[in-house]
């Protein structure tokens, strides 16, 4: 029987993990690099556009979330193309999906980025 690592040993791999699944995502993914490199942009406007931890962590947040819903759909892709190549209803499916989800995510942020900024120079 395979013995499981708990505790400390297992923090230490799954944060091995999740470095290199960022790693894989930034060295094959052009969508999260852009989205990294805007994210890079943004976040030091945040301390400038917010005013206060409330807006900082809207501002924060909406980008991480781009991000995160990216690498989700990242990996919604590849599990769909090591499936198969040859194209296939429910794939084609769940690449839109996944794909809506950054839309949507993508919308947020700007409507959050957009509102606080408004705020900020025209209120």
């Amino acid at each position: 029987m395979k013995r499981r690592n708990t505790g400390w040993r297992h923090l230490i791999n799954s944060t091995g993990y999740s470095l290199k699944g960022l790693q894989q995502a930034f060295r094959h993914e052009s969508a999260f690099r852009q989205e990294l490199a805007l994210c890079m942009v943004l976040l030091p406007l945040a301390w400038w556009i917010g005013e206060g931890p409330v807006e900082w962590i809207l501002l924060l947040g909406s980008c991480l979330l781009v991000l995160i819903i990216e690498l989700l759909n990242s990996a919604i892709e590849s599990v769909v193309d090591r499936i198969g190549t040859e194209h296939h209803e429910l794939s084609g499916r769940a690449k839109d999906i996944g794909s809506a989800a950054v839309m949507l995510a993508l919308l947020l942020a700007g409507l959050v980025w957009g509102l606080l900024s408004w705020q900020k120079f025209m209120g």
